[in-house]
Parts: C-alpha cells; structure tokens; sequence
C-alpha cells in the first residue's frame, strides 16, 4: 500500500487535504499527519511513506526544509497559499505542488503524475539544486519593506502606532491584538483586523520574533525568558505583567538560556 504524510501548521487544511486524497485516491494510506516541520521530520524518519505533502510556509523549519532532508527518499508535493511561488522548478515538473485552496481537478492531476511514477518505479529526482533556486526566489519575493507603522482604532479614536513601540502582537480569533507602550510610561491595547499571519512577514525580522503560532514578541521588550516542561517556554516583558508561551517550534531562538 502507498503511503503518505501531509505536513502542514493549519489543522483545517490538513483534514480538508486528507479528506480530498482519500475521495480521489481511496487506496492511499494517510500514515501521519505533522503540525510543522520538525514534527514532519521525526514522522518521516518513523514511517519512511511514498509521498510526502509539505505545506511550503511553516514556522521555524519550512516545506522545504523539509524536503531537503527527505531527499530521494520519497516524492515530494509542495501546497502553497502563494500561486507566484510556482516557479521554474514546478514548472519543469521536477517538484510537483498544490495551491491553497486546493482544488479537486489539480489535485487528480498531482495524483494521476504520483501514480504514474509509482507504477513506473520511477526514481526520485535529485531535487537539490532545484530546491536551493526555490529556496532564494521565495526569500527575495517574500521580503518585503518592513511595517513602520499601523493604524488602529482605539475607543473613538484612530491611532497610529509606531511599530517600534509595539511590545507584542497575540492572534485573536480573526484579529491581532496589537499591546504597545508610548512616552511618559504610557501603555495600551488595540484589535486590529488583519491577521496575524499577514502581519508577520511586514515585520522586521531583526527585532521582531514569533514565540508561539499566536504571539509575536518584540525583542526590545524582554525582560527574560524561561524554560518550561516539554520544551517550552515563557517570555517576561520589561514593563508588562503579561508573560507569552513560547512552543517547542520556536524555543531554539533561546537556545542560549
């Protein structure tokens, strides 16, 4: 039986996939499912599947990270939210991928090329160079002018906070709940309805850190952090009494602790 591992940080995407694979490929064993990219390292190294499905975006160690410690060792399907990303080394039909939301036409299309190059015995391709190119075309497209500034509304007042006084951002169901501190001791909080998610990649990555799926923290305002059970920890702020989880995903930016 051919088996597989779907790999991605969204819950919901990874049901709906499997839910997807199993009405367009019946006889496909779903043998795990991993929540980010460590975790899709371990499962693979356990129970060695045929297919590999590797959401391309996830925090601390990404798709293709991933993918390059599958190697040859399995076939290699990308999903990505980000059609731009689709660039040469799918193009050439060497990497395969899925775009978010995925579709049950493209989906049978992907399945129909892994069935193929199962029946064939196909080898897996040495993807390595084309990896390192994909690797590079995602981080120059995905590096944006950092944020300077966001507009929030804050009782009847719309504020425009410098993102260099933000002390942390926290996901709030649909929205981001931005706690920032101005002149004179001064502190506050406000929702805003952009994501977190979108919010991440307009931030500066050398001051700013994600802790937690939910929380990104501003390194300015730690205090300290500590380590808990389980790898995990918890970040203090300077001049808050809130303290931010920090998960097993993101505890190596403390590794010095």
């Amino acid at each position: 039986m051919t088996t597989a591992l779907i790999a991605d940080d969204e819950p919901l995407l990874r049901g709906a996939l499997a839910q997807m694979l199993g009405q367009v490929w019946p006889e496909l064993e779903i043998a795990a499912q991993a929540r980010n990219g460590n975790e899709a390292i371990k499962l693979f190294d356990a129970i060695q599947p045929d297919i590999c499905f590797l959401d391309v975006h996830m925090p601390g160690v990404s798709g293709i990270d991933v993918a390059h410690h599958v190697g040859r060792r399995a076939h290699v399907v990308f999903v990505t939210a980000y059609d731009k990303y689709a660039v040469q080394a799918f193009a050439q039909g060497v990497l395969d991928y899925l775009v978010k939301p995925v579709e049950s036409a493209r989906l049978a299309e992907t399945v129909a090329r892994l069935q193929e190059r199962l029946r064939m015995a196909q080898p897996v391709s040495n993807t390595e160079t084309l990896l390192r190119e994909l690797a590079n075309q995602l981080e120059r497209r995905s590096a944006p002018t950092p944020l300077r500034w966001i507009r929030a509304q804050v009782g009847q007042t719309l504020r425009l906070i410098s993102v260099d006084d933000i002390d942390y951002l926290r996901s709030e169901a649909k929205y981001t709940l931005i706690a920032w501190h101005g002149e004179a001791g001064q502190s506050g909080e406000a929702l805003i309805s952009s994501p977190l998610k979108e919010l991440v990649p307009q931030l500066d990555a050398s001051q700013f850190v994600q802790v937690h799926r939910s929380a990104v923290v501003n390194l300015r305002a730690i205090s300290h952090v500590t380590r808990g059970d389980h790898e995990t920890g918890t970040v203090h702020l300077k001049n808050r009494k809130e303290q931010l989880p920090v998960s097993r995903s993101y505890l190596h930016l403390f590794r010095q602790m």
